[in-house]
This record gives C-alpha cells, structure tokens and sequence, in this order.
C-alpha cells in the first residue's frame, strides 16, 4: 500500500518488527491515530532500547497481510549530513559500475 522511502534516507534501520493496526469496522486507510498491535515483551523491549540508546521508531512500510493491514516499524538511529552524502555516493557509484558493465557486454 505505502512505503516510507525518506525513513532509509535519514536513518540507518537497526532492526524491523512488524505490528497490526487496530482498525474499527470497514475502515482502511484512516488518517487518524490507531493502536499497534504487538505482544507485551516486544513493546517492552522497543521501550527499553529506544529509552536507552537514543534510537527512534519510524514507520517504513504498511501492507496487506491477507484480510489484514500491517505496519513494518523499524528501529533507526538518525543519519548525521554527512552519513547521507556518504551513501548517495556509495548508490551512485554502484550505478555507474552496473553501467560500465553493461556496456562492456
């Protein structure tokens, strides 16, 4: 359904969990605030890493699951300017060594 393609962008993704939404009746896509759906010590353990190493929980990914909607949730660390520069030139040169390949072939 919809990814979160900035959330790659600006931080580095440590671990992914994936949870329910709680929906009521019919309704899809709300814009409004729901529930995750998550067993207790996975709750817990997201807290206590996100209190103690400065980490955040950012949405990546929402999805059909069968007759269910799912979020992706990843843990991420934020990426400094310089992190981000760093991997544009990493995809970029990638690209061109896919190109030059190519080419040759």
């Amino acid at each position: 359904m919809a990814s979160n393609r900035a959330a790659f962008h600006n931080y580095f993704i440590l671990e992914s969990v994936e949870a329910g939404i709680q929906l009521q009746g019919t309704e899809i896509e709300t814009k409004r605030e729901r529930k995750l759906l998550l067993h207790k010590a996975e709750i817990i353990r997201l807290g206590i890493t996100i209190k103690q190493k400065g980490l955040t929980l950012v949405p990546l990914r929402l999805y059909w699951k069968g007759n269910r909607v799912k979020l992706e949730i990843g843990l991420g660390k934020g990426k400094r300017q310089y992190d981000k520069r760093e991997a544009i030139a990493e995809r970029e040169a990638k690209r061109d060594m896919s190109r030059a390949v190519r080419t040759r072939v």
